[in-house]
């Protein structure tokens, strides 16, 4: 079988070796892709006005650009690829069709990248950021590791990693936004000395700033069932400085147990796992 080696060669300079070079001028760019976004502060700097929480919004402003350069870098050079094989108007045609049949057949793929164009502008998450999103079959809970284009990627509490396609997801519940962290502590005291621990309890609301730096208000006492029986459950609540939460909670059981422990009844106090 006879290998006319000059018709190779045509067809590897005309069609092989530029579409190889387009690739792999798209493929440096990938790969560039992250230094160049870590140069690129504009962005950053026009949606990061006013924001305490600065590098974490950079870290995914620049996450999110090197997955648009790539994505782009690999679409360009398919679109030079083609130029090789038919003209303009037949790839504007091809691109329109290719358009329409790409926007029905993966449209989950298309709102994934429209959420992830909308995470810019909207600053709903940032790397850093504990949240929680509620997922099929489980509640996603943990510390933002990773937003791109596409997904974003969640480092559970227990060390494992969710990835999660941005279109999927529709609830965040933020816990690193604001500018403080909730807590309360519950206190379950015997009826008969209901009026005596309350009043005390009021009374230290106040001073208790002064012995607790984090706590940035004075504390509220309600009660959460209403119930009334044998004992009574009370429920301290108490905002602490942003992040402070769980060491508040800690400090004001010691304190609430050391106060009350002067009343002549056995007095139990315990923490509410829900702190911000």
């Amino acid at each position: 079988m006879n290998i006319d080696l000059s018709y190779i060669r045509f067809l590897s300079l005309t069609y092989l070796f530029p579409i190889m070079g387009f690739y792999f001028g798209a493929y440096i760019i990938h790969r560039l892709s992250a230094r160049i976004a870590n140069r690129f502060r504009p962005l950053g700097d026009i949606t990061m006005r006013d924001n305490p929480r600065r590098y974490e919004r950079l870290r995914t402003l620049q996450s999110l650009t090197s997955s648009a350069l790539s994505i782009a870098a690999y679409i360009i050079a398919t679109l030079f690829s083609l130029t090789l094989f038919v003209d303009a108007e037949s790839l504007i045609w091809m691109i329109g069709l290719f358009s329409a049949a790409f926007g029905l057949g993966a449209r989950p793929f298309i709102s994934d990248f429209l959420t992830g164009i909308s995470f810019i502008f909207e600053d709903t998450i940032d790397v850093g950021d504990k949240i929680e999103i509620p997922m099929s079959p489980k509640t996603v809970e943990g510390v933002v590791e990773k937003v791109t284009l596409r997904v974003t990627q969640v480092r559970g509490m227990d060390g494992e990693l969710f990835t999660m396609p941005n279109g999927d997801i529709r609830l965040v519940r933020n816990f690193s936004r604001g500018d403080i962290s909730r807590t309360s502590v519950s206190v379950k005291v015997p009826s008969t000395s209901l009026v005596q621990a309350l009043t005390l309890l009021e009374a230290l609301a106040q001073p208790a700033m002064t012995r607790l730096p984090n706590l940035v208000e004075p504390w509220q006492v309600i009660s959460e069932t209403g119930a009334i029986g044998n004992d009574t459950e009370l429920t301290i609540l108490a905002k602490a400085k942003f992040g402070k939460g769980a060491e508040l909670r800690t400090r004001l059981m010691a304190l609430v147990q050391e106060e009350l422990g002067t009343l002549s009844t056995t007095i139990d106090v315990s923490a509410n796992p829900n702190t911000d």
